[in-house]
């Protein structure tokens, strides 16, 4: 059985998928008086293993368990509830899912928000696994194109790898990865429950992005290519083949959180900033 808390003692948040995004989320929650206990595949110094039978325990002790772990690339299945759906399903904890914005499939480019219908798009298996979650009572929280220190267009200038596609029309919504923890916080402290996309308020085309970068570094920007859809991969024809734009004005409602970097633009000059201070 797992061990009561004690009257006191910092509330315990369990991550389980403890990659780039629940990394700091991990690190926002330890700021507020949280202790976080991460899960990965293989165990590391401060960093649990998925078989740990430790796990199981912690589930039922945690204040709040958090998944990233997306389904399983040849199953479908979500590998979470596979192995602690019994353990989920028992426990007092609070359960939060990271999902994708992906569940609503194609729009034509028209708008969604949490009350549109899911399942329409190519990523079948997210939402499944998203349904999943919410079944067992879960907060999901839907999770556009993420960038952030390390992870983005300035990486991308820099490392000679990004591109301009000529495609006018084909908008989306970001998401820092800072407000992708600030939004996990105030859903937190503030009891917010449902479904929340976790979206920026300017959603743009792939090449203004890139252009933003560019002007940034004062790097040239990378030739302007004619849209073909033969030209990309199997994964990247499933993103160019989908538009929608995505409302997140909920969070704001249900929790008072402002996104730290609204637009693409603030959260470039933020990272670049960070990088010219380091």
């Amino acid at each position: 059985m797992a061990r009561r808390r004690a009257e006191g003692e910092a509330p315990l948040l369990l991550i389980l998928g403890l990659g780039y995004s629940a990394a700091r989320i991990a690190r926002e929650m330890r700021a507020a008086g949280w202790e976080v206990v991460g899960v990965r595949r293989a165990a590391s110094a401060e960093v649990l293993a998925f078989d740990d039978p430790a796990v199981p325990e912690l589930v039922g002790a945690a204040r709040a368990v958090l998944s990233s772990v997306p389904p399983d690339g040849e199953t479908g299945a979500d590998p979470v509830l596979a192995r602690f759906g019994a353990a989920l399903a028992a426990t007092p904890a609070r359960l939060l899912y990271l999902s994708s914005t992906g569940v609503y499939g194609d729009t034509g480019g028209a708008v969604v928000d949490e009350s549109s219908p899911v399942g329409t798009g190519r990523r079948q298996a997210r939402t499944a696994a998203d349904l999943a979650w919410q079944a067992l009572g879960a907060t999901v929280l839907r999770l556009p194109g993420i960038y952030g220190p390390g992870r983005s267009a300035l990486d991308q200038v820099r490392a000679g790898t990004a591109r301009r596609i000529d495609r006018p029309g084909h908008r989306f919504n970001r998401i820092h990865v800072e407000d992708i923890a600030g939004a996990t916080r105030a859903i937190l402290e503030s009891g917010a429950a449902g479904v929340f996309n976790l979206v920026d308020g300017c959603p743009a085309e792939p090449r203004a992005v890139v252009e933003e970068a560019c002007r940034l570094l004062g790097a040239p920007f990378p030739p302007l290519e004619p849209f073909a859809l033969e030209r990309f991969s199997p994964a990247a024809r499933g993103f160019w083949s989908e538009r929608r734009i995505v409302a997140g004005w909920k969070l704001a409602r249900c929790t008072g959180y402002r996104l730290r970097h609204p637009d693409y633009k603030a959260g470039l000059r933020a990272i670049r900033a960070e990088e010219q201070a380091a």
